[in-house]
């Protein structure tokens, strides 16, 4: 595997052309254990409709998409509009190399812009590490959904995570 040194990675808006390999890197990275429903993407324009350039960051290495974050409006009341819910994949040859942690960032400038005022997230308790990243990327444990889904024959809780951006 190769070493990525700093600034080659390159975080940008998403677009059309990015729905292929980022419905690749979903094939690769959901599972079991880290998502209660893992998405099947019936085409491009399907994956587009769920997940709009408008709303994705993208990360590239040496040309390649390797990962994303987006976001969608966790309901559609007027009263919680300044809160957005996240989503982020990182290709699994590329995880652990601060990736994740940019994409993050990127998304916290991005959506500030934007007026969001807090960032929310949803991870299983089965997936440890990832609740450690979002901890060292500043989101708080803000509650749990115990036993909130039957995943491989046992029950698995929901953590609600969020992050107040200042």
């Amino acid at each position: 595997m190769k070493r990525i040194q700093e600034g080659e990675i390159t975080i940008r808006e998403s677009q059309v052309k990015d729905a292929k390999p980022l419905m690749r890197i979903d094939k690769l990275v959901w599972n079991s254990r880290n998502s209660p429903q893992i998405p099947v993407w019936k085409s491009r324009t399907h994956y587009l409709r769920n997940c709009p350039p408008e709303n994705q960051l993208v990360a590239e290495w040496d040309g390649g998409v390797v990962g994303c974050v987006g976001w969608r409006p966790p309901t559609l009341m007027f009263s919680n509009a300044h809160v957005t819910e996240l989503y982020i994949a990182v290709h699994p040859s590329y995880q652990g190399y601060g990736i994740g942690r940019r994409l993050i960032e990127a998304a916290k400038i991005h959506t500030r812009h934007r007026g969001i005022k807090k960032l929310r997230l949803r991870v299983l308790s089965t997936n440890e590490r990832a609740v450690q990243f979002y901890l060292r990327c500043g989101f708080v444990v803000e509650g749990r959904l115990e036993r909130e889904y039957q995943i491989d024959g046992r029950y698995v809780d929901d953590i609600l995570m969020g992050c107040w951006l200042l």
